[in-house]
Parts: structure tokens; sequence; C-alpha cells
């Protein structure tokens, strides 16, 4: 293997955060990669925690519901994927995306065709949200009145 754990961390990021419509189009012909299931894709919840001001004590914020999956390719590589919301289809090719990035082989190939241009979307898409959020910006002032002179 020719990865960290931290390049590994930033591709499962980023195809659980992607949506599934983006991912599916990229990955068309990577859904029919034969793969075992270890875990079919299965839905839950997770408890959100949070903190006051990020260092009080910790508290119950909600529940999130969470689809995770884990597939084993024919090369013995492990995928595994948890994605928000109840998409089975979704946690399925994250996890197969992941156990394909894993063989040295296939790496490059799904860099390219996936990776790169969910990397660039996602850009374009927090890019044109946070355009959106900067024109409704608005400046408040103080106008000194001179009436406590």
């Amino acid at each position: 293997m020719n990865f960290s754990p931290t390049h590994r961390q930033a591709w499962m990021r980023l195809l659980a955060l992607s949506s599934w419509n983006d991912l599916k189009a990229y990955t068309d012909g990577f859904a029919t990669t034969p793969c075992d299931m270890i875990r079919p894709p299965e839905t839950g919840l997770v408890m959100l925690r949070g903190r006051i001001g990020g260092s009080g004590s910790a508290f119950n914020l909600g529940e999130a519901t969470v689809t995770r999956c884990a597939v084993r390719t024919s090369k013995g590589h492990e995928g595994h994927a948890y994605v928000m919301g109840r998409n089975h289809g979704h946690a399925k090719l994250a996890a197969v995306c992941d156990a394909l990035l894993q063989d040295e082989s296939q790496r490059a190939e799904i860099d390219a065709r996936v990776l790169q241009p969910l990397q660039k979307l996602m850009a374009e898409q927090r890019s044109l949200a946070a355009h959106k959020a900067a024109a409704s910006k608005v400046d408040f002032f103080t106008l000194v009145r001179g009436e406590n002179d």
C-alpha cells in the first residue's frame, strides 16, 4: 500500500459528502465491480454531541440517520463507508470506491475519473455558497449624533 491513512480519510470523506447523483454519475461502470458483502448497507442512528464554546461540557445534541456498508473485492481489498441519510446505494458505491482506491492498479484511474471531479464540484459549490452569503452581508455602523457634547 502506497498511501497514508490521511489520504484514505480524505477520499472517504469526499465520497461520503458528495451528493448521490454526482457520485453515481462519476462512478458509472464501477458499480458493477464484483464485491462480497461483508456488511450489507444498513441504516441506523448515531448520537450527535456538542460542546458549548467548543470547550464546555459535552451534551447530546440530537440523533442523525446514517447508512453504513462494507465490501471486499476479489483481490481482498476491504472498503467501508458511512453516509448521512438512508441511501443504501450511496453507501455501497462509496464502499466499493474505497476498496478499489486501495488497489494500486486502479487508484490512478479512480482518482482521475471520480475523486478529482468530485473535489472540483464540491469546491465550486462551496464557492457559490460563500458568494451567496457574501451578497447578503449587512454592514452595521454607528452614527455619531453629537448630543453627548
